[in-house]
């Protein structure tokens, strides 16, 4: 990963150095693996950095910018999205506004608008998950390490819960209003951060529903993310995304609210725990946050990458993409008909010790 600063080099010397002018005459040429930044103004002064890290701060950033990027990336996605909730939700009381504000449509594109802004925010720093369902296809298709996905999913979390308490925060006398009552906390308010279903949904319908969103979303996500397929501009996948999201919701979006990210439902649900809803968006319907938009999404991420894998994928860092026997054979003896055209150390095989492999061609 490139480092943050264009001057990160240490520059190390042999033999001692003379102190006192020669000093200040050797500061100031410029020195070999070293670049100079020019900080003067008028009287012309330079500064040259040779540290890794130009203080401490920069060195704890290194460590954690790739879940912070995912957490202030999710921290967008729900600030757009609860905040729409909010607004299309409250205007519609006419004790809160003389007329609504907001449609279905418009609830839709800003949903789409608030994932599109989040994965442009961080897209080139994590990859732009801002979601577990999709960190978890990559981890299982892609190969992202296992610690680096706990740490992007913890911060997803992270993200979506000071989403959802900052658009509380802002929301809440308005809240308080429409619940009848100061410090009023039913499920009727706490629908504008989570999702819950329609009265008629069953346990295995929300399942459903959520899979099929979620699969979607991962589908295309794995497809616009293809340089052997689509090859969209890593600029421009935040603007798929903000497609497939309008269309998930325009197709999927009554029946259970289209979580479609575990992230999205369970971070705000967290916050409305804490802020004064209690235990029963937890306990609603059977615990459907688990089944639902945990299980449901993540299992529809999953077998979206699957199937995009075996039919349509063909790069090497998918599991279903690895050589067999068969494939590997093959390569061996290519590799020993090269040694036959060009000559030169023995064929590289199993039984060749590390290290020694000359004059062969790596396959």
């Amino acid at each position: 990963m490139p480092l943050p600063f264009p001057f990160l080099r240490t520059v190390s010397r042999c033999g001692d150095r003379r102190l006192g002018a020669r000093r200040d005459e050797e500061a100031s040429a410029p020195k070999e693996g070293s670049l100079q930044v020019d900080v003067s103004s008028s009287n012309q002064a330079a500064a040259v950095y040779y540290a890794q890290y130009p203080n401490q701060w920069a060195k704890i950033r290194e460590t954690i910018r790739e879940p912070a990027a995912e957490m202030l990336g999710t921290m967008i996605l729900i600030l757009v999205g609860t905040g729409v909730n909010c607004q299309f939700a409250l205007s519609a009381d006419v004790d809160l506004s003389p007329s609504p504000k907001g449609s279905y449509l418009g609830f839709n594109f800003a949903w789409g608008c608030g994932a599109a802004l989040g994965v442009w925010v961080c897209g080139g720093v994590s990859g732009g998950h801002i979601n577990p369902a999709v960190t978890l296809s990559m981890a299982v298709f892609r190969g992202l390490p296992w610690l680096k996905a706990v740490t992007y999913i913890f911060g997803q979390l992270i993200g979506a819960w000071l989403g959802a308490l900052i658009v509380f925060a802002n929301y809440s006398r308005a809240i308080n209003i429409f619940e009848g009552g100061n410090g009023q906390r039913t499920l009727k308010s706490a629908g504008l951060f989570s999702t819950y279903p329609l009265a008629y949904m069953s346990s295995a319908n929300c399942f459903f529903d959520e899979f099929v969103g979620t699969f979607v979303l991962v589908f295309v996500v794995f497809a616009v993310s293809d340089g052997r397929n689509s090859g969209l501009h890593p600029g421009l996948i935040p603007l798929a995304i903000f497609i497939v999201i309008l269309g998930i919701g325009a197709a999927f979006g009554m029946q259970t609210g289209y979580a479609v990210n575990p992230a999205r439902d369970l971070g705000p649900r967290i916050m409305t725990a804490m802020v004064g809803y209690g235990a029963q968006v937890f306990t609603f319907r059977h615990h459907y946050w688990i089944w639902g938009p945990v299980i449901g999404s993540c299992c529809g991420g999953l077998v979206a990458s699957l199937l995009y894998d075996l039919f349509i994928f063909r790069g090497p860092e998918s599991f279903v993409n690895r050589p067999n026997a068969s494939a590997r054979a093959y390569a061996m003896r290519q590799e020993r008909r090269e040694y036959a055209i060009h000559g030169g150390g023995p064929p590289a095989s199993a039984e060749t010790p590390p290290g020694e492999r000359t004059n062969t061609l790596e396959v």
